[in-house]
């Protein structure tokens, strides 16, 4: 093995039927350092995770760890952890309705003799050794996420793992949970750990990794220094291209002309929903592109929820093209011409064992009415027709839209929506959690659909993603709208100083 390092992975291969997923990657992770995993959706960086820790099995390739003497069978979860590897997902597993102790030491003691006492005060030696601000006996639920994070990270450490595995564990934190995982983490790089920290956060990798690991199409692209990898040449890597200035999307692209006397396409007066906001004002023109900033938990995704009725809807009128419509409930929105990509893609957006296909064609199929249904022609027709326009990275129609990368699962909800032909389209976080190409594609597609007339709420957490794509912004803090900006205006010091109170409309 090479000098320092912990772990090293050679020449791996793995295929499924129709894809290969790795071909001949090659990983190294030291002691005592932050290694950022980096690449688009479907680079083959959660294949790789995947196969070092026994979920997958390898086609090819071996996987050394520091003080086992020849290459180590990895062949399920439980083995990885036999050897030293733990791995914290984005999706917490733990149990809630259990305490932090319990939940520390699970699977861990045998029979009916557990010494409780003895188990609660290890779990709280444990907790401050690590700064965790959490007491043994309290129930896991009670945390919040970013501590319940924190607790896996220590049983993982306590477990005396060498590699740590951490999948996306900043994409439901705030900022402040942000930097107390960040500070867990420098603790335990000086302990000797190494941590592979996957994310698609640029800022958090320049911030608190050492070094990084850029995978693309299932290949290894190169392993840098932090200090030796711009982010322009990073993003640059990860798409296999020079990047245009990301600033500049719009390009060549005409903005919708409006005629004189047109009414908004949709006008809410008073909207308030049994979600805690308050009730608020809000309108859109044909073909523009608006959009709810504000920070976590300012209210953005309820007053959109409100506008389609995935929120029970208690006061207010609607309008659609100058018309006073009521919309209660989404089909109600739907049958307005109203379109909802929701905030949580897995939760509230895809049908996990349905097809690609099958998720495509569900919405109108809802409008259509069951009883007349698509034909089976038709579907293959309407499906590949989107799958190529977007881009969609898939074996088939017919491959399970659970097993398609995160970026891709996010186009194809977009083509449920587009195949509706809405004349209204809300998109909450759509490109929260996928590569950069991804997000591009997906601002550029806006843009366009803009041009050429539909209407467009876009919500992101990233600030700068906002400015480019909205030519208006309603900015929200403490679930009330507390202004709106647009033309000069629409710049970061305006909108920060908005959010923090510094203008108030």
């Amino acid at each position: 093995m090479k000098d320092n390092a912990v772990l090293e992975m050679r020449n791996i291969h793995k295929s499924f039927p129709g894809v290969r997923a790795l071909q001949g990657v090659d990983f190294t992770l030291r002691k005592g350092e932050v290694h950022a995993l980096m690449g688009e959706n479907g680079a083959g960086k959660s294949t790789l995770i995947k196969v070092l820790t026994g979920v997958y099995g390898k086609d090819e390739g071996e996987i050394f760890l520091d003080g086992v003497e020849g290459p180590v069978a990895i062949h399920s979860p439980q083995d990885a952890q036999n050897v030293g590897i733990s791995t914290v997902y984005q999706e917490i597993t733990l149990c809630p309705n259990l305490s932090v102790a319990e939940n520390m030491f699970i699977g861990r003691t045998k029979g009916m003799g557990q010494n409780w006492k003895k188990m609660n005060a290890d779990t709280e030696k444990i907790l401050k050794s690590l700064d965790i601000p959490a007491i043994a006996t309290q129930q896991l639920e009670t945390c919040s996420i970013a501590v319940q994070q924190m607790i896996a990270i220590a049983r993982a450490v306590d477990m005396d793992c060498k590699v740590l595995i951490l999948d996306e564990p900043t994409s439901s934190l705030d900022e402040q949970e942000v930097v107390k995982l960040f500070k867990l983490m420098r603790d335990l790089r000086s302990r000797g750990v190494g941590i592979v920290f996957v994310t698609h956060f640029m800022d958090q990798v320049y911030e608190i990794c050492d070094r990084i690991t850029v995978m693309r199409d299932g290949q290894l692209v190169g392993e840098y220094a932090i200090k030796d990898l711009p982010r322009v040449k990073l993003v640059a890597k990860m798409l296999g291209k020079e990047m245009d200035d990301m600033a500049d999307i719009k390009g060549d692209q005409k903005e919708y002309e409006r005629k004189p006397g047109m009414v908004p396409v949709l006008e809410a007066s008073n909207r308030v929903s049994d979600a805690g906001i308050k009730p608020f004002n809000f309108h859109i023109e044909k073909g523009e592109v608006n959009g709810f900033t504000g920070l976590l938990g300012s209210g953005r995704s309820e007053c959109v929820r409100a506008l389609f009725g995935a929120d029970r809807v208690t006061g207010g009128t609607v309008k659609m093209n100058g018309k006073e419509v009521k919309i209660t409930k989404p089909l109600d929105a739907m049958k307005n011409k109203m379109a909802y990509l929701p905030e949580d893609r897995k939760g509230d957006g895809i049908v996990g064992d349905l097809s690609v296909r099958e998720n495509i064609i569900l919405a109108q199929q809802v409008l259509r009415g069951f009883f007349k249904p698509f034909s089976k022609s038709e579907q293959y027709k309407i499906a590949d027709e989107y799958i190529k326009l977007l881009s969609i990275k898939t074996a088939s129609a017919d491959t399970p839209i659970k097993s398609l990368s995160g970026g891709n699962q996010q186009k194809a909800i977009l083509a449920r929506w587009l195949f509706t032909h809405p004349e209204y389209l809300i998109l909450d976080e759509p490109t929260r959690g996928i590569d950069v190409g991804t997000k591009v594609d997906i601002q550029k597609l806006v843009l366009k659909l803009a041009s050429e007339g539909m209407s467009v709420t876009f919500i992101s957490s990233e600030l700068d993603e906002m400015l480019r794509t909205c030519s208006r912004l309603v900015v929200m803090r403490d679930r009330k709208v507390v202004g709106e900006l647009s033309g000069d205006d629409l710049n970061q010091s305006k909108v920060m100083s908005t959010i923090a109170g510094g203008d108030k409309k």
